[in-house]
């Protein structure tokens, strides 16, 4: 699973930065940036949260798997 975030969209309330602070960070412009978009499996549930809980619906989750 990969995270990302939407900076056409962000406002930077920072919500994903309390969940996630070692995952997020706010830009120099105010809004928010993955530092690392490759998730653990044991975080794919707090990057969940911080998708949900994004004010403005800016944080993405994709999966990795490749099919043949």
């Amino acid at each position: 699973m990969k995270v990302h975030v939407n900076s056409e969209i962000c406002a930077g309330f920072g919500i994903c930065l309390g969940i996630a602070p070692e995952v997020f960070e706010l830009h120099e412009d105010g809004y928010a940036i993955v530092l690392a978009s490759e998730v653990k499996p044991e975080d794919e549930d707090t990057m969940r949260r911080a998708a949900s809980q994004c004010p403005a619906q800016a944080i993405y989750l994709t999966d990795d798997l490749l099919t043949d």
